[in-house]
C-alpha cells in the first residue's frame, strides 16, 4: 500500500521530470539525474512517430538535446496525476514551436518511479492538426 509521503515523493519525480523535459534551458544533466540508466521510454504510434519508438536513456537524451535545436519554445502543463504505488498516470498538454508553427498535443502519459528516479515513460500523444512550412 502506498503511504501519502511515497505517493508525494512520486508525483514529485514525475513533476520535476516533465519540468526539465519542457525547459528548453534545462541540460543534460539535469535530465540524467532524474532517469534510471536502464530507463525506457515507449511513445506509441502518432504522427511525428507514426511508427512509435522505444528508446533507451541513451537514445533519450540524444531526442532531448535534438528537439532544443529545433524547437524555439515548449511547455508542459499538467493537469493531472493520479498515483498507484510506483506508477503514476499523467494527463498533460505539450506545446511546441517550430518556426512560427506552434504544435499541440494532448498527452497521456505512465511513468514508473523507483528509487527516486524514472525506470520507464509510456506516452500516448494525441496531436491537433498542424502543417509545417517547407
Amino acid at each position: 500500500m502506498t503511504t501519502e509521503s511515497s505517493a508525494t515523493d512520486v508525483a514529485a519525480v514525475v513533476r520535476r521530470y516533465f519540468a526539465v523535459v519542457g525547459d528548453l534551458g534545462s541540460t543534460e544533466e539535469q535530465l540524467r539525474a532524474i532517469l534510471d540508466p536502464r530507463a525506457v521510454f515507449r511513445e506509441l504510434p502518432n504522427p511525428i512517430a507514426p511508427a512509435g519508438h522505444t528508446r533507451d536513456l541513451e537514445q533519450t537524451v540524444s531526442g532531448f538535446l535534438a528537439g532544443k535545436s529545433r524547437l524555439t519554445d515548449q511547455r508542459i502543463d499538467i493537469h493531472e496525476l493520479l498515483v498507484s504505488g510506483e506508477r503514476i498516470a499523467v494527463r498533460s498538454t505539450w506545446r511546441g514551436v517550430i518556426g512560427e508553427t506552434e504544435i499541440v498535443a494532448h498527452m497521456a502519459g505512465f511513468v514508473t518511479v523507483r528509487d527516486g528516479r524514472v525506470v520507464a515513460h509510456d506516452t500516448y500523444d494525441c496531436y491537433e492538426p498542424f502543417t509545417l512550412p517547407d
